[in-house]
C-alpha cells in the first residue's frame, strides 16, 4: 500500500518538521526539496524517508540547526570547509555554488569538506554544476560497510561517486552510484517493507550472502564488481578524507547509531569549466550526439529501450507530475515525527492516520 501525496505539499510539510527544530525556514525548505526531488525519481532510499532520522538528529544536537560553513583554507582552485555537521543537502548547495564559481574563474574548482552530514542524492551536486556548464564531480565517504575482497570485516565505506556532463539535449547524463552493489538506504526500504533482498547485496554478519534485509544491515555491503568496486570505493575515503582534513574509514560515525553522536563524514564537490576547454554549446552538442548514439543504438532481444546514464530517473521523475508515492512504512514514520513535533500533517497523510486508527 502507499499514500500519494503532491510533492509540493510533502516538501512544504517536511520543510516544517525541520523548522520545528530550529532550522532556518530556507535550509529547511531546501532539504526538503532535495529529499522530495529523490523520491520523484524512484531514488526512496535518499527520500523522506531520512527525515525521521534528520530530526532525530537535530533533536540529540549531532546535526546543526543553522549552517554557517566555515572557510578553512583558500588557495586558488582549491576551497575546504568546515560544515559544522549542519544539514548535508545545504552545506553540499553552499560547496557546489562555490565550486562551480572558481571553475569559471580558473577552470576547475575543488570544494572539500570536513565534519559533513548526509547529503541526500550525490548526483543533485553534479547536476547542479552541469546546469551552469561545468561538468559536475561529487564524492563522499560513509563509514565502513564493506569487506575487502576475500576479508570478513568491514574496512570501507559504500562510498558514492556522481559524474554530470552537460548536454544540449534535455536529458542529463548523470551517473550516480553507490561503490556496493546496492545502497543501505534500499536495504533499509526492504526491511521497513518486509521484502527479501538479492543475494548479492549483502551478507550477514559472518559474512554469508543473504536475502534478509534485516540480516543485512547487521552484516556487510558487497562491492560492486568485487575488486573494482572495493577499489573505488577506498579512493573515494581517501580523496575525500585526506583533502578535507576530515574523518576517513572507521572515524565516520554510523549514520543509524547514535544520534547524539555526530556522522562527521567527508565530501569533495569538483566543477569543470566547459569554457575553458572550447566552445560550451559544441561541447555540449557533442556530448548530446554521444548519448543519442547510446539511445538509438543496437538493442539485444528483448530489449525495449536503452538508456543513458540518469536518464531512468529523469524520465521516472517526468512520470510522476508532481506527484510523489509513499511507501505505508514511510507515511507513519512521517506521522509519528508530527506528533512529536506537534506538526498537523497534509490532508493525504492525515487520511492515512484515519486508517491507522
Amino acid at each position: 500500500m502507499t499514500v500519494r501525496i503532491a510533492s509540493t505539499e510533502l516538501a512544504a510539510f517536511v520543510a516544517n518538521l525541520f523548522h520545528a527544530c530550529g532550522v532556518p525556514v530556507d535550509d529547511a525548505e531546501a532539504t526538503a526539496r532535495g529529499l522530495v526531488e529523490a523520491d520523484l525519481a524512484g531514488i526512496h532510499s535518499h527520500g523522506v524517508m531520512l527525515s525521521e532520522m534528520y530530526v532525530e538528529r537535530l533533536l540529540a544536537g549531532s546535526v546543526t540547526a543553522r549552517a554557517d560553513p566555515r572557510v578553512v583554507s583558500d588557495r586558488g582552485a582549491c576551497i575546504v570547509l568546515d560544515a559544522g555537521h549542519a544539514l548535508g543537502i545545504v552545506t553540499g548547495e553552499a560547496a557546489m555554488a562555490r565550486a562551480t564559481d572558481r571553475a569559471r574563474a580558473l577552470g576547475v574548482g575543488i570544494v572539500a569538506v570536513r565534519h559533513g552530514f548526509h547529503f541526500g542524492t550525490a548526483g543533485r551536486f553534479a547536476q547542479a554544476a552541469a546546469r551552469a556548464d561545468c561538468i559536475g564531480i561529487t564524492l563522499c565517504n560513509t563509514r565502513p560497510l564493506m569487506p575487502a575482497p576475500g576479508g570478513a570485516e568491514r574496512v570501507v565505506g559504500n562510498n558514492p561517486v556522481a559524474i554530470a556532463v552537460p548536454t544540449d539535449d534535455g536529458i542529463p547524463i548523470l551517473l550516480d552510484m553507490a561503490t556496493s552493489e546496492a545502497a543501505m538506504g534500499k536495504i533499509r526500504v526492504a526491511a521497513r517493507e518486509g521484502r527479501p533482498i538479492p543475494a548479492s547485496w549483502a551478507t550477514d554478519a559472518t559474512g554469508t550472502p543473504t536475502t534478509d534485509a534485516a540480516a543485512a544491515i547487521e552484516g556487510m555491503l558487497l562491492p560492486s564488481a568485487g575488486p573494482k568496486g572495493f577499489g573505488l570505493a577506498l579512493a573515494i575515503d581517501l580523496m575525500c578524507g585526506l583533502l578535507s582534513g576530515g574523518a576517513i574509514g572507521g572515524e565516520v560515525r554510523p549514520l543509524y547509531g547514535d544520534r547524539a553522536e555526530p556522522y562527521d563524514c567527508s565530501h569533495l564537490f569538483l566543477a569543470i569549466d566547459l569554457g575553458h576547454f572550447g566552445d560550451p554549446a559544441t561541447l555540449r552538442r557533442r556530448a548530446a550526439d554521444v548519448a543519442r548514439q547510446v539511445r538509438e543504438g543496437r538493442r539485444a532481444p528483448g530489449t525495449e529501450r536503452l538508456f543513458t546514464p540518469g536518464e531512468p530517473e529523469w524520465r521516472h521523475a517526468a512520470a510522476r507530475d508532481g506527484v510523489v508515492d509513499l511507501a505505508d512504512s514511510v507515511a507513519a514514520g512521517l506521522l509519528d515525527t508530527a506528533s512529536t513535533l506537534e506538526i498537523t500533517p497534509p490532508s493525504a497523510l492525515r487520511t492515512q492516520q484515519r486508517n491507522r486508527a
